[in-house]
């Protein structure tokens, strides 16, 4: 690519190439969590995470398991939010949070399987839709 000269100040510079991409950039995000058994449950999103989604997925775990479930999360804002504990209020037998301290040094472990995913994705094929990538982000965690 060519590099295009500016002056500035008197003094010759040379200003960084601009990379253009042509394609479309995409992507998904997920929520998941790890059974005391090492079981995977998840759930894949298009839309941002929001009190919405965690309550979908509250509903989804909650539906699984025949007993309660303790679930430890973050101080996201979503986690915190009025319509998560609205929601929590109304099944208290289903689910329980419990909340990371919000300096916790030591790696969760959910972080460690969002590592495998990132590098068990096929480099040699790219997803080429947003369709694709949630396909294939499902086929990983089935796999797990």
């Amino acid at each position: 690519m060519p590099q295009i000269q500016m002056a500035c100040s008197g003094a010759s510079r040379i200003a960084p190439p601009v990379v253009r991409r042509s394609e479309n950039r995409f992507s998904v995000n997920l929520m998941s969590v790890i059974s005391t058994n090492g079981r995977v449950h998840f759930m894949v999103f298009a839309e941002s995470f929001t009190a919405a989604v965690m309550c979908r997925f509250l509903d989804r775990l909650a539906s699984q398991f025949d007993h309660k479930v303790h679930l430890v999360v973050d101080g996201h804002p979503a986690h915190r939010s009025r319509k998560v504990h609205d929601w929590l209020a109304a099944h208290l037998d289903d689910v329980e949070l419990h909340f990371l301290p919000p300096y916790s040094p030591e790696p969760n472990p959910d972080e460690l399987v969002n590592a495998d995913l990132e590098h068990s994705l096929p480099r040699q094929h790219r997803a080429r839709s947003q369709a694709e990538l949630t396909t294939e982000t499902r086929r990983f965690f089935r796999r797990r």
